[in-house]
């Protein structure tokens, strides 16, 4: 068996609604965290922590959030876009892609975190994996028409590009907000290298195949 047969290895197909599941224990994590507001430093992932033993944070953060509002819009995202991918792809194969693309995200962005400074600063929320879930149905459906703002129709991958090269500007510009935009082109860089090594799909190719 070579590495790269072992590494595109199919999963057994299976549909089992895990997008549901994992928006459910997202919407039971933050129930936890209003009832015990220590829940959410426990589960976020702080550089410094890390360090002193919280090995588990760059994979829980990704279930912690800061409020209703960033909780609704991850979960949104990942019920529209992550049960598509989910019937696509197959649910093993799905909760791995989400869990492993938001773990490494959560290393990468330890590491950016630790390097800059920024070694007490918390990060949570699902975004990194739900941006790589956006990735993946724009790769898996490349002519869907999105609604920008519910008015707006946009090519799938078009939504994508233009996500990523806002949180590029906005990780640039350096903006003063919470939001985690290199954690979030991390999601998609690391989404974009999975359907490479896993699948041998270049995700640029599906979204402007030649002779478009």
């Amino acid at each position: 068996m070579t590495r790269n047969s072992l590494i595109r290895r199919p999963f057994r197909y299976s549909f089992k609604n895990l997008s549901i599941w994992l928006i459910a224990v997202n919407v039971l994590v933050f129930a936890l965290e209003y009832l015990f507001p220590q829940v959410g430093g426990y589960l976020a992932m702080t550089p410094a922590l890390v360090l002193s033993g919280a090995v588990w944070q760059p994979l829980t953060y990704m279930f912690a959030h800061a409020n209703l509002t960033h909780l609704l819009v991850n979960m949104l995202g990942l019920l529209f876009f992550g049960t598509a991918v989910e019937k696509e792809l197959g649910s093993r194969e799905f909760i791995f892609y989400y869990l492993l693309i938001g773990l490494l995200a959560g290393v990468f962005s330890f590491a950016a975190y630790l390097f800059s400074g920024g070694a007490y600063t918390p990060l949570l929320g699902a975004s990194g994996a739900v941006f790589a879930v956006l990735l993946a149905f724009a790769t898996l459906q490349p002519n869907a028409q999105i609604l920008i703002w519910g008015l707006i129709p946009v090519r799938a991958p078009v939504m994508v590009i233009g996500y990523t090269l806002i949180e590029l500007f906005s990780q640039v510009i350096g903006t003063s907000s919470n939001v985690a935009h290199l954690t979030h082109l991390a999601g998609f860089a690391f989404g974009w290298l999975y359907f490479l090594a896993r699948f041998g799909v270049n995700p640029w190719r599906r979204f402007f195949p030649r002779g478009r």
